[in-house]
């Protein structure tokens, strides 16, 4: 199964924008690294948001 390119272009968007971290740097995490980060920062985001 393959990863859909939507989806990779949405978790780099994300990780970039939240992290400030390169594409390249992106690209080098395994996929599960990836969507763990990207799980982390949505919990997180929420959680703020939740705080006010």
């Amino acid at each position: 199964m393959t990863y859909a390119t939507d989806r990779l272009h949405e978790e780099i968007a994300y990780l970039a924008y939240h992290f400030h971290w390169s594409l390249e740097d992106i690209l080098d995490l395994e996929h599960g690294d990836r969507r763990r980060y990207a799980e982390q920062i949505t919990a997180l985001v929420m959680r703020a948001s939740a705080e006010g």
